[in-house]
């Protein structure tokens, strides 16, 4: 195991993690109330309307079904009787209709804050990286969730990878190997980065 491999896979996500939380305290004590969008509904409110819920619900259940794939252990669905085909078909699904939605919901809410003069003009230096990363993250989403979606029984299943090396990240026993050495797709890391990445600059 390299040294890179320490710093990307268990240095990384836990300086993200105190970042998150230590930045978003320190946020709330001294600039709750500056902590917006900094645009509202009155701006672009026709593209608000069917953007905003289309994107927060999606994330909602994008949130629901990382926790399911990332926290509960693969042992835990097979002992209730859920084989592995019909969670694949119930995550495939889900995840392909939820991801659509923040696909969408995000391009129109770009789209708004990038044609609305009175929004651009609120935008910041930290909402465009905040977009950025946020944007990549959604693409990079869509690809695992697709091509897991189009491959064979042969496709990659990261609750036997990429969700062991997560879950040790929070145990304070962290895996490396599950996501270094186990095959894990490229696209699977730099989500996973980007996502620690997203945490990293949320309080900001």
């Amino acid at each position: 195991m390299t040294t890179f491999d320490y710093i990307l896979w268990i240095a990384l996500p836990w300086l993200c993690i105190a970042i998150f939380l230590v930045g978003t305290i320190w946020r709330f004590r001294v600039d709750q109330y500056r902590w917006t969008t900094r645009s509202s509904q009155f701006l672009g409110n026709r593209l608000l309307k069917y953007a905003s819920p289309m994107f927060h619900y999606g994330i909602l259940a994008v949130a629901i079904g990382h926790f399911m794939g990332l926290i509960i252990p693969k042992a835990w669905t097979d002992a209730i009787g859920i084989d592995q085909h019909t969670y694949h078909l119930m995550a495939v699904g889900g995840g392909v209709l939820a991801g659509l939605m923040v696909t969408v919901g995000f391009i129109i809410l770009v789209f708004r804050r990038r044609t609305v003069k009175t929004v651009f003009n609120a935008t910041t230096v930290n909402d465009k990286v905040m977009y950025l990363v946020l944007g990549l993250n959604i693409l990079f989403g869509m690809w695992n969730t697709i091509s897991t979606a189009l491959g064979d029984e042969h496709f990659y299943n990261y609750r036997e990878g990429v969700s062991i090396w997560f879950r040790s990240i929070f145990a304070f026993q962290p895996n490396v190997e599950a996501i270094t050495m186990a095959g894990t797709p490229l696209q699977f890391q730099v989500h996973a980065v980007l996502s620690f990445l997203l945490i990293l600059i949320w309080p900001f």
